[in-house]
């Protein structure tokens, strides 16, 4: 569709759209402003940056956060203009640097609480300067330039220039950054400041593959050595290629450590998969897979202990689920995803005490299924605790949600042919209106 609209528009002919341009700028400021950008010559481009650089540095109006999408665009714009009127790489770099050190009046005058603007400086500038950096030779001049800019780096926005140093700067080059940033951290007093210049020096040696000198600037970094610590260092041992000592360092944290679990576990499941470990890789993803069952780790399992292993998992897990008394929406799903209908079935009607319709983003799915797969009676108990939380909370907001469900509960009862242990769809809506018979506003909704 939009081929043939292009392709229409196209058939216009120059002077129509043309004209439909000019008249939509005339509206539009950033209409007109793309416009003039793009029958301006590069150095009218250039001059348009400049002069706009210099509006932004003098400016002194407040931007709220209302307002802030709206400046974001606005100095996206003018990033473009330089994009347009520049094409040498030293001047460019240079101008985007330019553009860096407006940031504090920038962030002194703007409620940035979405983070438009901050983004405008961590990753649209970024990833111009990288355009320029990449082609420019001159890669002293480029270690200077960064040098400076980093030092006065209050907002934190600069740095993302030196996470991506190695795309632009050979490896001497980084290593001699890497000194200089050694040396200011020596000088500082302030363990804050101090730990600002070891995380450069930890980004930097990530990037040229250095992982003893990460290890070394943790460890430096930090008194204790934490879980996240081990994590990290094992995990640029990793991207080393150096699976024995990423294994050390993952084997250095308890292994009843909830934190950063999850990632811990998918790290050793790529060391023991490189090391050929196949018993290992198999004991870790059975325990990624057991700590939360769904079809995706179930996928992950059987990609380690075999795909023929699937009916033998399903049917184990599924006897472990229906033995465990307590409600789990995460083992109610698994059931569903894998196709155990009766069995998920069975596993919410024994357990229909333990549901909570305030956890509405679990439990409306499995409705939706069961109703779907046309289970009245399991899909009837799920409507049920949505819409007895709903009321019990008396938001009017979610009303017209309640009055859906109950509607949905009306038909389903026509459905149930056994209520089994469940109460009626009569006895139900009796204890409904006598427990919220005054709340007006639903039952006017409901009527309607």
């Amino acid at each position: 569709m939009s081929e043939q609209r292009k392709q229409r528009l196209i058939d216009l002919g120059a002077e129509v759209l043309a004209e439909a341009l000019l008249e939509l700028a005339d509206r539009y400021a950033a209409v007109d402003d793309l416009v003039e950008r793009k029958i301006a010559t590069p150095k009218d481009n250039v001059q348009r940056f400049k002069a706009k650089l210099s509006g932004l540095k003098r400016s002194r109006r407040f931007i709220d956060w209302r307002e802030s999408s709206t400046f974001a665009r606005n100095l996206q714009d003018l990033l473009q203009d330089l994009q347009a009127g520049v094409d040498d790489p030293r001047l460019g770099a240079q101008l985007v640097a330019a553009f860096y050190e407006t940031d504090q009046k920038t962030f002194d005058r703007c409620d940035d609480s979405n983070g438009y603007v901050g983004d405008i400086y961590r990753y649209h500038a970024k990833e111009l300067f990288l355009g320029y950096a990449c082609r420019c030779t001159d890669k002293e001049w480029l270690v200077d330039l960064l040098y400076g800019l980093i030092q006065l780096d209050d907002y934190v926005v600069r740095d993302a220039l030196i996470y991506c140093a190695a795309e632009f700067l050979p490896e001497p080059h980084i290593r001699a950054m890497i000194a200089d940033f050694q040396k200011l951290a020596d000088k500082e007093t302030d363990e804050y400041d101090q730990r600002k210049w070891l995380g450069l020096i930890e980004s930097l040696a990530r990037q040229i593959k250095d992982a003893p000198l990460f290890e070394r600037v943790r460890l430096a970094s930090w008194d204790e050595v934490s879980t996240a610590a081990c994590m990290d260092i094992g995990r640029v041992y990793l991207e080393c290629d150096d699976e024995k000592t990423a294994l050390r360092w993952l084997k250095r944290i308890p292994p009843a450590e909830t934190f950063q679990a999850d990632e811990r576990d998918q790290l050793l499941l790529d060391i023991y998969a490189r090391l050929g470990d196949g018993n290992q890789q198999a004991a870790i993803a059975w325990q990624i897979f057991r700590r939360s069952r769904s079809g995706r780790s179930l996928a992950a399992l059987l990609s380690v202990v075999g795909a023929d292993q699937r009916v033998a998992v399903v049917a184990g897990e599924t006897s472990a689920i229906l033995a465990e008394p307590t409600w789990s929406s995460v083992d109610a799903t698994f059931l569903v995803e894998t196709g155990c209908l009766d069995e998920a079935e069975g596993y919410l009607l024994e357990r229909v005490a333990q549901l909570n319709g305030d956890y509405y983003y679990q439990l409306l799915p499995l409705a939706e299924v069961m109703e779907a797969e046309e289970r009245a009676l399991v899909a009837t108990v799920l409507y049920r605790a949505l819409l007895d939380s709903i009321l019990q909370r008396a938001q009017t907001k979610t009303y017209p949600h309640g009055v859906r469900y109950l509607k949905k509960l009306d038909r389903l009862a026509m459905s149930v042919a056994d209520w089994q242990a469940i109460e009626d769809h009569g006895v139900y809506r009796e204890h409904l209106q006598q427990q919220h018979g005054r709340k007006r506003s639903f039952w006017a909704r409901y009527g309607a």
